[in-house]
């Protein structure tokens, strides 16, 4: 490691333990020998073309600590695509800022920006570690076991559905079905999430549409049907992403962000929510609700998982250590290394920043049921310890 200055931001959609992370890498490089100073990137990439860094040896000590405890991104974040004319100023600005060490905390696309910055300077004789620390809600990282802010998001999921659920089955006289849908642009592990709520069999959900599934809707239907029979209501949970068996999205929106992901419900579309109220309405006659939370899961601090913080400001501190080391092109990872029916324990671990890029790591087949509308327990035994205990609620026999 050529000792130098050091420069972290945060990118994508927030997490509530984001910070946790930027606290350990930034509490970590202070006290580095390696590391001169650690500039903060406002606003992500764009911080960097528009010279607005922040010195963090300039910020309080209390304040970045109390940062472990502060949801969504205190640097800001962004979603900027980087081009070709990019290139250079970033270059030239790490030049002038002796930055030998960069740090980015976020998902797939940020580690595309770490890979691709750095593998520019490379080639153009600048020498510089550039290391990636996961995160996301979506839990589709390549390479790690889950990502931080997952289990906090999975707790927020799985709480709404806990009390969303006893509502639904209390109103089922007056609304015949509820939708809960959850953010996960192509992987299902949120909405698998709602299924930790269940305590007794008739619990809610009853059903959850996965993105990894096509959505069948004669199959769905006489799911409903069957359920509310049963149950006399209905309890459905989706991802924002599912699609039909033509590959088009339940959601009626056609737009897309920079890097060509859909963003669903957005620009005045329809959500995949509002979509199966309309079904389920017009086939059966009932009356129901949905319940879209948008990103309220990315941010709830008061649903923060203590785990989740542990580990986030982990994986910040392991991204300091492994460029202090010459560690480059990689992205700091969570290895599960306790068994299904031991106390859970974890370590870190590295994936290549390229891999990571260009991959994404939707649900295992058999975390999913056969029907593709619920989940195994093999899910279970892999999220229950990330989650938590979740409250219980009494009941009139």
């Amino acid at each position: 490691m050529q000792k130098g200055n050091a420069l972290v931001g945060q990118s994508g959609g927030p997490t509530s333990v984001i910070n946790a992370s930027l606290a350990g890498v930034v509490e970590t490089a202070l006290k580095s020998k390696k590391i001169d100073t650690i500039y903060g990137m406002r606003f992500g990439i764009e911080g960097v073309l528009d010279n607005k860094l922040l010195d963090f040896s300039n910020v309080d000590s209390e304040v970045i600590k109390a940062l472990k405890q502060t949801p969504s991104s205190a640097l800001g974040s962004s979603r900027l695509k980087l081009q070709d004319e990019h290139f250079a100023p970033i270059l030239k600005r790490l030049k002038q800022k002796n930055i030998r060490n960069f740090f980015m905390i976020g998902g797939n696309d940020t580690m595309d920006t770490i890979h691709r910055v750095v593998e520019y300077a490379k080639a153009n004789d600048w020498e510089m570690s550039g290391v990636g620390i996961c995160k996301t809600v979506d839990n589709d990282l390549f390479g790690t076991d889950h990502t931080p802010g997952f289990p906090s998001a999975a707790r927020y999921v799985a709480l709404s559905l806990l009390q969303s659920g006893t509502l639904a089955r209390d109103m089922k006289r007056v609304d015949q079905f509820v939708i809960f849908q959850t953010v996960g642009r192509s992987a299902g592990w949120l909405p698998a999430a709602a299924a930790a709520a269940r305590q007794k069999s008739g619990d809610a959900p009853h059903i959850i549409l996965f993105p990894e599934r096509p959505f069948q809707r004669e199959e769905f239907l006489e799911l409903v049907k069957k359920t509310h029979a049963k149950h006399g209501f209905v309890s459905i949970v989706c991802g924002e992403g599912i699609t039909n068996p033509d590959g088009s999205p339940v959601s009626a929106s056609g737009t897309t962000d920079k890097f060509g992901n859909t963003e669903f419900g957005a620009m005045g579309g329809t959500s995949a929510a509002m979509i199966l109220h309309r079904m389920l309405s017009d086939e059966f006659g009932w009356r129901g609700e949905f319940q879209v939370t948008e990103s309220l899961q990315m941010c709830a601090s008061d649903r923060t998982v203590p785990l989740d913080i542990k580990e986030a400001y982990g994986c910040g501190k392991q991204a300091v250590k492994l460029a202090e080391q010459g560690e480059s092109g990689v992205m700091v990872t969570i290895v599960r290394t306790s068994s299904r029916n031991e106390p859970y324990k974890s370590g870190f671990g590295t994936a290549p920043l390229s891999e990571v890029a260009n991959e994404e790591r939707p649900m295992p087949a058999n975390f999913i049921s056969k029907n593709g509308m619920n989940v195994t327990k093999a899910f279970l035994d892999y999220v229950n310890p990330l989650i938590g205990d979740l409250p219980e609620f009494v009941r009139l026999k």
